[in-house]
């Protein structure tokens, strides 16, 4: 003991020396370049080692394999992680300049997140109403594997002759799980079963004169080629082939496997129900929000959060003269055909032209915003037909780094009763601009930054911000209908009513029934709805609780500003100090602006 206290003494003392110790320009340059060199390397080697991931930069090395989605390769993924760690803490992190530190400091916080959370790596659901392979390979074949060459096109159909082995490793990993007692709730699996059934519905499966989803995206990308009649018709055969000997029996399999599990599900699920699910969901909660806060503390915050946009939106039901109750009001919204698009092709185009308007005007005010401009092109798209039913409200996906590939926003208009004419607006500023295309697209267009940051990202920090791009148009004159006003307030309750409901679902013991109650009590979404976001909180334990928790620190941290630098306060040099490095977490997000208004 007297061995290792002393040992203890001589480790402090030398860090004390270390950090106290003066260094010269040139040495931290010299050490700032070697991390910065390392933190290419292990970018890169990250990117060999999945071949999605390069597909996703541009990178067409590895374009006819996908992912090892086994657990030897997550037992290697641990063993790398502590070897990284091991290397980075050879560094010194005094010697570093302040771009470099904070590099430091966010890899060191994955690698730790990445070690300590390999024992929760069983503690998810492979396949849900969300996501998952069954959904995310035949999209990510859609819109992330051009083809501009006959190689590009011979290399997605070796991805498609690929799918049998990927579901044989999933069917795996779902079988591993269930020998944990990691299964599902009941209502995962008529979805994921019906979104399986509908990639191999279509022609060349069934005689139907409509195409299946990869046969039609494969016909209209061969179309770009011009190629020789032969060599068109020769890849159409091994499409065909591909299809049916990989395609299909993957799903067949998948589909009789989660039949079998269903027998086995819960009727409902929470984390506390998994294996040691208390220390699982307080560790989702520091990973998804970058904070120490407990449970409790996000419950409370939520309800407080509830009760003061309340309050805020009864001076929107008396400002259009709505004579009755807030609850009455949200029931008006929920059943007034005039604020639905109609449920026609008419009506989808009209959500999405609305859209662009939206986004259109919104780009000529974004100089009085921001100093940093996004250079990648933006598309608004509705969600395709084989994923609409299960996939969500509305989700971005971001641009390739060299912008050849725009940023897109997709819309879902599966069921037009849940994307009301009240909220456009304010979807549209979360999910395009201000929101998530600028603060992705600006991420990957940085020049200064190690690209595991670029590419890299926190939940509290993103989400946040996509709030609060929901909240920024207000104070700039946007909202002009008292109605599009509301709908920005009951965007934000329902950010609020996350925290309440995500907790009380996982920490406090309720269950669906409770959770979708509260939601009607206090919301103004419709029930449908309210069942659909319920079921999302399940499967994905602690995620909702991000958007909240990140925008409430960004608006501290503008305050802050606000208030040391009272007149030099610039409202675009802080939203640029906010994005020009990228996605950070909160604690270092706060310690960045501080700095910032230290100097000046």
């Amino acid at each position: 003991m007297k061995l290792l206290c002393f040992s203890l003494v001589l480790i402090l003392s030398s860090c004390t020396s270390l950090k106290n110790r003066e260094y010269s320009k040139e040495e931290i340059a010299q050490n700032s370049r070697k991390i910065n060199q390392f933190f290419e390397r292990t970018f890169m080697e990250t990117v060999n080692r999945y071949p999605e991931f390069q597909t996703y930069l541009g990178i067409k090395k590895d374009y006819d394999q996908f992912n090892d989605i086994s657990d030897e390769m997550e037992k290697k993924e641990l063993e790398r992680s502590k070897k990284i760690l091991k290397e980075l803490r050879k560094f010194n992190f005094h010697a570093l300049n302040y771009d470099a530190q904070i590099s430091y400091r966010i890899l060191e916080e994955d690698l730790l997140q990445d070690i300590e959370n390999y024992k929760f790596r069983h503690h998810d659901y492979p396949i849900n109403q969300m996501f998952g392979r069954h959904s995310e390979l035949p999209s990510f074949m859609i819109n992330m594997h051009e083809v501009k060459t006959k190689k590009d096109a011979e290399d997605y159909i070796s991805r498609l002759n690929l799918f049998k082995p990927q579901f044989d490793v999933l069917i795996t990993n779902l079988e591993t799980r269930k020998n944990k007692k990691i299964l599902a709730p009941q209502f995962v699996y008529p979805k994921a079963i019906s979104d399986s059934k509908n990639i191999i519905t279509g022609f060349p499966f069934d005689k139907k004169s409509k195409d299946s989803p990869l046969y039609s995206d494969f016909k209209k990308k061969l179309t770009t080629l011009k190629l020789k009649k032969s060599e068109n018709e020769k890849l159409l055969k091994d499409l065909t082939s591909a299809l049916f000997t990989s395609v299909r029996p993957a799903y067949q399999n998948l589909i009789l496997k989660l039949k079998e599990l269903e027998t086995h599900a819960p009727m409902e699920g929470s984390a506390e129900a998994l294996p040691d699910g208390k220390d699982f969901y307080g560790s989702r909660l520091r990973k998804i929000t970058t904070t120490d806060l407990s449970a409790n503390e996000i419950h409370k915050i939520g309800l407080n959060e509830t009760k003061r946009i309340h309050e805020e939106m009864k001076a929107i039901v008396n400002s259009v003269g709505f004579k009755g109750t807030l609850f009455e009001f949200f029931n008006y919204l929920r059943t007034e055909p005039k604020f639905r698009y109609p449920d026609t092709l008419e009506g989808k185009a009209k959500y999405l032209s609305d859209s662009n308007a939206t986004i259109a005007k919104m780009k000529t005010r974004l100089h009085e915003m921001f100093g940093i401009l996004p250079k990648a092109d933006l598309i608004v798209k509705a969600v395709e037909p084989y994923r609409e039913a299960s996939a969500g409200m509305a989700f971005y996906q971001g641009p390739s780094e060299d912008g050849s590939r725009p940023g897109i926003y997709y819309v879902n208009l599966h069921d037009m009763d849940a994307v009301t004419k009240y909220e456009q607006e304010a979807l549209a500023y979360h999910e395009a601009l201000p929101g998530h295309h600028m603060q992705i697209s600006i991420s990957k267009e940085l020049e200064d930054i190690p690209k595991f940051r670029k590419h890299g990202g926190f939940t509290a920090y993103s989400e946040g911000w996509g709030l609060y791009a929901e909240y920024l148009p207000k104070e700039f004159g946007f909202y002009q209908d008292p109605y599009s006003d509301f709908g920005r307030l009951a965007m934000e309750l329902w950010r609020a009513a996350r925290l309440v409901v995500d907790t009380g679902l996982h920490e406090k013991g309720w269950s669906m029934e409770e959770a979708v109650k509260w939601l009607d009590t206090n919301t103004p979404s419709p029930h449908n709805e309210n069942v659909r976001a319920i079921q999302r909180y399940i499967v994905m334990p602690g995620q909702a609780t991000a958007y909240k928790i990140g925008m409430l620190k960004i608006l501290e941290l503008r305050k802050y500003a606000q208030k040391k630098l009272g007149d030099k306060f610039d409202i675009r040099e802080f939203h640029d100090q906010v994005l020009k490095d990228g996605a950070l977490p909160l604690n270092i997000l706060e310690e960045k602006i501080q700095s910032w208004v230290k100097s000046i």
